[in-house]
């Protein structure tokens, strides 16, 4: 792998502000955006799809100008979404701004990601104190407030799960920044489940694997972000669950995050599901208009502008299904007031949102279809969720699939994260497969709670979406 060299990073960046000035720099490139140099590929992050397709159609030719100004070579430029740049950092850029942190060791977490461990300072973006709080998350907050305000948390773990880009992550870097604040000598580490899994085989590989678990079992707080992605892994699993064990023995805090509750991760050992809901699992819900208005004047406070309230609460009332689109229809605003000397009216706001709020806001929703489906078929959501590959399950999955993609305006790996885990291959190749049974109107054969059942495709459709589009 090609070395990276920070300053290459640094130069780029301000090329870059002085190719396209400033103003715009600070609107889309300063807090929003990460970069890094790999294999001959400049490899900009960015919070969500709206704002890498905006990047790509306005900026490409500056960023691939002050690529080759600034290291004398050209570089292939790949944008790729980084969710938690959406609270203005991913959550891995932390190691870069350590000052302690000399080139050598940089280079290698820029090949590595390797988890924070914090004995002082506060490092991550994300504070408790930014967390706005409403009728969908209060419980979670409160739980998260509880943990490092106790001497002993009685919730342990406390595993977070909900919806994609609704708070979980927020709380977790919260939680552990309040730790930093509160009990300065206390070591916190706060990882995603990806990550812990790369250093636990990195661990394997090196030889250096009492290192990792010292590293992890010695923590006074644990943070694990996506734990789902353990799913399918069962020597990362064994690994996590002698991990936890010792964490809990000791006495010290385990937090998770999940998009899905622990019994509907599929492919997760019985005995980590046990564990995980022994402690308080909590839901996060979908905020409501009044959080989702809060939401966006607390992050038009963070990019230091600000629009009038009717343009605010439009986007409140219009954009209803996570905090990153919220995110992403705000920087489509600020952009234009930013071109248009800081002036934008209610009337353009409809304007320039009407396409993202369609968008946004599908006829359908995964989770009825999912309801619908797994009613029809006879079976649960957690059987859909889970890594059975009998008849039933997997034409139910199938449909599900199917009519999500159909329906909703969710991408394959979209859905395939949201249905147990699923890589966007399989999803694919289950819409195709549906897809062609309905333009044959083939029979469709599965097992329900009386017996055989025969159905032609296109009359499934039919039903299923009268269940829940009626």
């Amino acid at each position: 792998m090609q070395t990276i060299v920070k300053d290459d990073v640094d130069a780029i960046n301000t090329t870059l502000e002085g190719r396209i000035g400033p103003h715009k720099y600070r609107v889309w490139f300063k807090n929003s955006t990460r970069m890094s140099l790999v294999d001959g590929y400049l490899k900009v992050g960015v919070p969500n799809m709206f704002m890498g397709n905006w990047l790509e159609n306005h900026f490409l030719s500056d960023i691939s100008y002050s690529v080759q100004q600034a290291t004398g070579t050209e570089c292939k430029v790949l944008f790729n979404i980084e969710p938690a740049l959406a609270g203005g950092q991913r959550k891995t850029q932390l190691n870069f701004q350590a000052k302690q942190v000399n080139r050598e060791q940089n280079a290698d977490v820029r090949s590595r990601i390797k988890p924070s461990l914090a004995p002082a300072k506060a490092m991550l973006k994300l504070s408790l104190d930014s967390f706005v709080v409403g009728g969908g998350n209060e419980l979670a907050y409160n739980a998260a407030k509880s943990v490092v305000s106790n001497s002993k948390s009685t919730y342990n773990p406390l595993f977070f799960h909900g919806g994609y880009g609704i708070g979980k992550t927020h709380l977790l870097q919260g939680i552990c920044n309040e730790m930093s604040r509160l009990k300065p000598q206390a070591k916190w580490i706060y990882v995603s489940a990806e990550d812990f899994t790369n250093q636990f085989i990195l661990g394997m590989k090196t030889k250096k694997l009492e290192a990792f678990r010292d590293r992890f079992r010695n923590a006074d707080l644990l943070a694990i972000d996506d734990i789902h992605f353990l799913a399918s892994k069962p020597s990362t699993q064994e690994e996590f669950l002698h991990t936890f064990n010792t964490i809990d023995m000791a006495g010290k805090q385990i937090i998770l995050a999940s998009d899905a509750h622990p019994k509907m991760i599929g492919k997760l050992c019985d005995k980590l599901v046990n564990r995980f809901v022994s402690g308080m699992v909590i839901k996060i819900e979908t905020p409501d208009v009044e959080t989702r208005f809060e939401i966006c004047k607390n992050r038009l406070a963070f990019m230091k502008r600000s629009f009038s309230d009717s343009i605010v609460r439009f986007v409140a009332e219009n954009i209803k299904t996570n905090i990153r689109e919220l995110e992403g229809a705000l920087l489509k605003l600020v952009a234009y007031s930013a071109l248009n000397d800081d002036k934008i009216s209610l009337a353009d706001a409809r304007n320039l949102l009407s396409e993202h709020i369609s968008r946004t806001d599908p006829i359908v929703h995964i989770s009825d279809i999912e309801a619908a489906t797994s009613t029809f078929f006879g079976i649960t959501t957690a059987d859909m969720h889970s890594s059975r590959k009998d008849g039933t399950v997997s034409t139910a999955r199938a449909f599900s699939m199917y009519l999500a993609r159909k329906y909703t305006k969710m991408s394959y790996p979209e859905i395939g994260r949201l249905m147990g885990g699923k890589n966007h291959a399989t999803v694919i190749l289950a819409c195709r497969k549906v897809d062609d049974m309905v333009a044959r109107n083939l029979d469709v054969n599965w097992r329900s709670s009386v017996g055989n059942r025969i159905m032609k495709a296109q009359l499934i459709i039919e039903k299923l979406i009268a269940v829940v589009a009626g």
